[in-house]
C-alpha cells in the first residue's frame, strides 16, 4: 500500500483515493468514507453509490474539502422562515418582506426569536418607515421592540443608526447540513429507547427520564433542529448526540435533505459538537432593541 494519510479517521470524510486495478493500472474515486475495515474502505460516491476498494490496492489518498452546497447560496431570510413550520402559534405581520412575529411565553419567558421582527429582505419602504412600524406593532402589545437582522450586515448599520441597540450578547450562528452526512457522522451507541411525541410535522424526543430533549420541526425538505436541552448532570455522555440522531431519522424517514438549527455564538461546546456532525455557519444573526 502507498503512504498517504488515511485511516478509520476519514469515516463520515470526503476523501480522494486512488487505487490499483486488476489490471494493474491506477484510477481515483472521490466521494464520502462510509466505512473502514476488514481490509477495506467503502466510498460514497456523491450520491451515485457506493464502491469498494481492498485496503491492500490503496496508492495515495487525502481529505478533501466538502462539495461546495447549495445550501450555502439560499438567502439567510429564506432559511430563517422555515422556523414557522415549528411554531404555528407565532402571529405574523408584514412589512414588505420583514415580518413582525409574536408568540406567547414557553415555559414562562418570551423567546426572542418568536417575538422579534424578522428584519431581513426588502421592507418595501424606508428604514425609518419600517422602523417606526415594526416599534409601533410590539407597543401595542405590550411588548419591547426586537428586531433579528444578519450580523454586521446593512439593516443593523441603518437600524443602529436610527437609535436600535444590541440586545445582550445573545449573538447565534445560523448552521446547515445534509441530512444524510449529519447522520453518518453519528457514533450512536445509546440502547435506552426514546419517549417520543409526534405532532404533524413535529417531533419531541426525550431521553433518561426527560433530563434530556430536543425538538424537530419539517417544512418541506427543510429539518429545523430546536430545543435542545442535557441537564448537567447528563453532559458530556453522547445523550445530545443520541438525541440528534433520534430527530435526524425521523426527518430522514419524511423526506428532509437539509438540517438548520440556530446556536448561540459564544456555546463552544455545542459548536464543537455540530460541527463533528458536519453543520457549517450560514450566516450571523443579533438582536436589536428599541429602548
Amino acid at each position: 500500500m502507498g503512504r498517504h494519510g488515511l485511516g478509520p479517521h476519514v469515516v463520515g470524510q470526503r476523501i480522494v483515493v486512488r487505487h490499483l486495478l486488476p489490471d494493474g493500472s491506477a484510477t481515483d474515486v472521490l466521494g464520502t468514507c462510509t466505512a473502514w475495515g476488514d481490509g477495506a474502505l467503502t466510498l460514497d460516491r456523491d450520491g451515485h453509490g457506493p464502491v469498494v476498494v481492498a485496503l491492500s490496492d490503496v496508492v495515495t489518498g487525502k481529505p478533501v474539502p466538502p462539495r461546495a452546497s447549495v445550501r450555502a447560496r439560499v438567502p439567510a431570510r429564506d432559511i430563517e422562515l422555515h422556523t414557522f413550520a415549528g411554531w404555528p402559534e407565532v402571529t405574523r405581520e408584514p412589512i414588505g418582506e420583514w415580518v413582525v412575529r409574536s408568540s406567547p411565553p414557553i415555559g414562562g419567558r418570551l423567546l426572542k426569536r418568536g417575538n422579534s421582527a424578522l428584519a431581513m429582505g426588502d421592507p418595501g419602504t424606508s428604514l425609518d418607515e419600517a422602523s417606526t412600524r415594526v416599534r409601533s406593532s410590539y407597543e401595542l402589545l405590550g411588548r419591547t421592540p426586537l428586531a433579528q437582522v444578519e450580523r454586521d450586515g446593512e439593516v443593523e448599520s441603518g437600524l443602529r443608526g436610527l437609535g436600535w441597540e444590541a440586545f445582550g450578547v445573545g449573538d447565534s450562528a445560523t448552521m446547515l447540513a445534509g441530512v444524510a452526512g449529519a447522520m453518518r457522522a453519528l457514533h450512536r451507541g445509546s440502547a435506552e429507547e426514546p419517549e417520543v411525541i409526534e405532532q404533524d410535522d413535529r417531533l419531541t424526543v426525550r431521553l433518561r427520564d426527560g433530563a434530556v430533549s430536543g425538538e424537530a420541526s419539517l417544512d418541506g425538505d427543510w429539518l429545523c433542529l430546536h430545543s435542545l436541552h442535557v441537564e448537567p448532570a447528563q453532559r458530556r455522555r453522547g445523550w445530545a448526540t443520541s438525541a440528534i440522531g433520534e430527530l435526524l431519522d425521523w426527518g430522514a424517514s419524511r423526506g428532509a435533505r437539509t438540517a438548520w438549527l440556530h446556536v448561540e455564538s459564544d456555546n463552544e461546546a455545542a459548536l464543537a459538537l455540530y460541527e463533528r456532525l458536519g453543520f457549517r455557519t450560514h450566516h450571523l444573526n443579533r438582536y436589536l432593541v428599541w429602548r
